[in-house]
């Protein structure tokens, strides 16, 4: 299945798992496949950042490379390797999750970050509008889960800090108002999981070595 980059208006349930996948592994397969389940979702979509403005461009491999790493793992059905933050031409993921919900406006999105970016995300630009306008699910990472829990971001949001099942069950549209014109916060979910120890990191270190 290929993603369409103009959008359409099925009705579906998304998580957004975005990265440099430098290269792909069986780590993220394991949280497509966790965060699939837990949420219910009808597909993951692995999204290659076409370069992350946090991460050196030293030794990040090609855009096509790293894509092609993606849809190796994938299966092309529930779990989709997708290049589409190139084709809509954003650099930030607020504005990749704004371009989406126009595209694809019946669709539900879930931002899926392991606990390593969840520590990172005050670095991210206008991080406090993405987690409010979009459902963000966060799993365990080896060494970084609960520094993650006790960190500014997980504060900040903590009364909006729902159980997995109920994240997408009755939640407001990104956008829609509450009571009088006070704009509805998303929620996020912590998604308990086995911790998974693959690392793009210790990938390429191994390549290297070899």
């Amino acid at each position: 299945m290929t993603i369409n980059p103009w959008g359409d208006r099925r009705r579906r349930r998304i998580g957004l798992l975005g990265g440099s996948f430098n290269p792909a592994h069986e780590g993220h397969l394991h949280v497509a496949r966790v965060v699939r389940r837990a949420l219910r979702l009808d597909e993951v979509w692995l999204m290659v950042s076409p370069g992350n403005p946090l991460k050196p461009r030293a030794g990040m491999a090609p855009f096509a490379e790293r894509l092609a790493s993606a849809r190796r793992i994938a299966d092309g059905r529930r779990i989709i390797a997708c290049g589409i933050e190139a084709r809509l031409g954003t650099r930030y993921s607020i504005a990749t999750l704004a371009a989406l919900r126009r595209r694809f406006p019946r669709s539900r999105f879930v931002f899926v970050i392991g606990a390593d970016n969840l520590v990172q995300l005050p670095r991210w630009q206008g991080w406090t509008r993405l987690v409010a306008r979009n459902p963000m699910a966060v799993l365990p990472r080896p060494g970084w889960t609960r520094r993650a829990l006790a960190g500014k971001a997980a504060h900040r949001m903590a009364r909006h800090r729902r159980r997995p099942p109920a994240l997408l069950s009755g939640a407001l549209p990104s956008g829609a108002l509450m009571s009088g014109s006070r704009p509805a916060h998303a929620p996020w979910s912590f998604v308990p999981a086995t911790e998974h120890a693959a690392s793009a990191t210790a990938i390429r270190a191994a390549m290297r070595a070899a």
